[in-house]
């Protein structure tokens, strides 16, 4: 049965980075370097997403999520900001952040409150989708182009909350680093209540990254 899930980074102090951040030199913002570094250390991270072949890469807790970050998915819904609209708002030619072969490979609904762009074949099987609608149309699109696998809400952390807010969600993952930002977006604002219509697990890694579940 398809699942809702939503994975997420955040400092000790509950921020994560802000759209406003992103820049051609830091597309999700100067801090997503040091708060997600524990995930892009771990084996599997450095083959999805850097295309290294060469099996290293830590193999421990870290490694466990970042596997399960990349299983199960049949297709992802994000907001505006995340595919790059607000960097990039006047380019027909704009594909995202990740090059000709995008580590999805398989459809990527990007929220947007403009007028809808033309669908966007990629390489490896990823077809980023442009939709104004409402985030109950979109995620009724997207679990049936999913075809029983999970519906993954891509971020940004605006975008989750929403669905978070609208009662969507039935997996949430949060990665805490071993870090105080102090500034950014404030992951858990406006969620108050949220253990108590899921149940919540944490797990210590070896990096020091807190890995927090909320499971409906």
């Amino acid at each position: 049965m398809t699942r809702v899930r939503i994975d997420l980074f955040s400092s000790l102090d509950g921020y994560t980075t802000s759209p406003e951040d992103a820049s051609p030199e830091n597309p999700m913002g100067e801090d997503w370097g040091p708060l997600t570094a524990a995930y892009a250390a771990t084996r599997t991270f450095r083959k999805m997403v850097f295309g290294d072949t060469s099996g290293e890469g830590t193999t421990e807790v870290d490694e466990s999520y970042a596997a399960a970050f990349f299983t199960g998915v049949g297709a992802e819904i994000m907001g505006a900001a995340m595919f790059g609209l607000h960097t990039y708002p006047d380019d027909p030619d704009w594909k995202g952040w990740w090059g000709d072969r995008p580590p999805f490979g398989y459809p990527v609904y990007v929220l947007t409150s403009s007028a809808p762009r033309p669908s966007i074949p990629m390489d490896g099987g990823t077809v980023f989708e442009f939709r104004s609608g409402s985030i109950d149309d979109v995620l009724a699109e997207a679990t049936e182009a999913a075809g029983g696998l999970d519906v993954r809400i891509g971020g940004g952390v605006r975008t989750a909350q929403e669905f978070l807010r609208a009662g969507l969600v039935d997996d949430l993952h949060v990665a805490i680093a071993p870090m105080v930002l102090d500034r950014g977006s404030r992951v858990w604002q406006d969620l108050r209540g949220l253990e108590r219509t899921h149940t919540m697990t944490t797990e210590v890694a070896e990096s020091g990254t807190i890995h927090v579940t909320f499971r409906r």
